[in-house]
C-alpha cells in the first residue's frame, strides 16, 4: 500500500521525536512518503495531490483538527467520492482532536497509530458524512468558496472567540482551555448584539427562524472537549445523519450562565434546553443570514466575517480508517 502522511511540525501535543517514532512505525507496514507542511494551505494542496494520484490508497494527517480539515479539503476538491478517493486516517495531535475522538480513536499519537494499523490489518473503516458551508446565491458572499467540514462550524459567537484565540496564539500564547475561557468572557462583553440577535434561519418548507444571537452547527457528537470532558451541543448529531443545529436567541448574563452550565454537564441524552435554545436534528440544507457581517468559524478555524452561509449535510461523502 502506497500512503502520503502529511505532518503539521506546529501540532501542539507531539515532538520531532515523536513523530519520528510514529513515521517509523507507518513506514514498516506501508510504502510511505512524509511530507512536513510548510504554510497554512499545505496540508489541503497535499490532500489535492493525492486525490488526483493514480496509486496513493491513503492519505494520514498527523495534526489538530485544523490540519485534517485541510488535508479533507484537499481530497474533495472535486467533490465525494469514496469509492475512487484515497482513505483518509488521523493520527491526533493537536491541543483537542475533535474529530480523531469523535471516531473512537485514541487522543495519544503512539496509541492512535497502533490503532490505526490494527485497523489497517483488520481492514476497518467506516464511510462518513460531512458538512459542506457555502456563501448563499444572491448574496455579497455568493463568491466566497465553498468549504468542507468535519465535526462542526459556527457562526456568530463561538466564531468570535476562536478568532480571539487565534490573535493570541499568533502572539505566541499556548492553546489551552483556559486561553479560551478568557476569550469567551472578552467576546461575551465586547458582544453587542447578546440581546437583540441579526441571525436568521431558513429552510425550505418551514418558517424562518430569526434574532438568533449564535448558531452552532454539528456533524457529529460531542462537539468538543473541555480536558477529557466531552461536550454536547447538538446530543443526536452523527456521522451517518444530516447536521444539526443548536440556536440561542438570548445571551444575557443570566442566559449565558444557565446554557455554561447546561453544557458543561451535557450528556449523550441531554443537550443546552430552555425557552431561547433551538435545537434541530438532521437538517439537509439550510441558510443562515444575518443583519451584520458575523464571524464564521469552521472546524475550529476562523475563516473571518460572512453575512449570509449555506449548509449542506452530505452523506457518505469520506471513507476513514477506524
Amino acid at each position: 500500500m502506497r500512503a502520503l502522511l502529511v505532518v503539521n511540525p506546529a501540532a501542539t501535543t507531539t515532538s520531532a521525536r515523536t513523530r519520528d517514532v510514529l513515521i517509523h512505525a507507518l513506514a514498516s507496514e506501508m510504502k510511505l512518503e512524509a511530507v512536513t507542511t510548510e504554510y497554512r494551505g499545505h496540508a489541503r494542496d497535499l490532500g489535492r495531490q493525492a486525490a488526483e494520484s493514480k496509486d496513493i490508497e491513503l492519505i494520514v494527517a498527523l495534526g489538530g483538527d485544523g490540519t485534517v480539515n485541510e488535508v479533507v479539503n484537499g481530497l474533495l476538491h472535486q467533490g465525494p467520492d469514496p469509492d475512487r478517493l484515497p482513505r483518509l486516517a488521523v493520527v491526533p495531535g493537536g491541543s483537542t482532536n475533535v474529530f480523531a475522538r469523535a471516531l473512537g480513536l485514541p487522543n495519544h499519537p503512539v496509541e492512535a497509530t497502533g490503532a490505526l494499523l490494527d485497523a489497517l490489518r483488520e481492514g476497518r473503516e467506516r464511510t462518513v458524512g460531512l458538512g459542506l458551508a457555502a456563501g448563499t446565491a444572491g448574496t455579497e458572499d455568493e463568491a466566497v468558496p465553498s468549504r468542507w467540514f468535519t465535526f462542526c462550524a459556527g457562526f456568530g459567537f463561538d466564531a468570535g472567540v476562536i478568532g480571539r484565540v487565534e490573535q493570541q496564539r499568533e502572539r505566541g500564547k499556548r492553546s489551552t482551555h483556559a486561553l479560551y475561557l478568557r476569550q469567551a468572557m472578552r467576546q461575551f462583553l465586547g458582544e453587542p448584539h447578546r440581546r437583540h440577535g441579526t441571525l436568521t434561519l431558513e429552510r425550505t418548507g418551514e418558517d424562518p427562524v430569526s434574532d438568533l444571537v449564535m448558531s452552532i452547527v454539528c456533524n457529529t457528537s460531542p462537539w468538543t472537549y473541555l480536558g477529557n470532558r466531552p461536550v454536547y451541543a447538538s446530543p443526536k448529531a452523527s456521522f451517518e445523519t444530516g447536521l444539526d443545529v443548536l440556536g440561542l436567541s438570548r445571551m444575557s448574563t443570566a442566559a449565558v450562565a444557565r446554557y455554561a452550565t447546561q453544557l458543561l454537564t451535557s450528556s449523550p441524552e441531554r443537550g443546552p434546553h430552555g425557552k431561547h435554545a433551538l435545537s434541530l436534528h438532521d437538517l439537509t440544507d439550510f441558510t443562515l443570514h444575518s443583519k451584520v457581517p458575523l464571524p464564521l468559524q469552521m472546524d475550529g478555524d476562523h475563516l473571518g466575517l460572512r453575512t449570509s452561509v449555506t449548509f449542506t449535510g452530505v452523506r457518505r461523502a469520506l471513507r476513514v480508517i477506524v
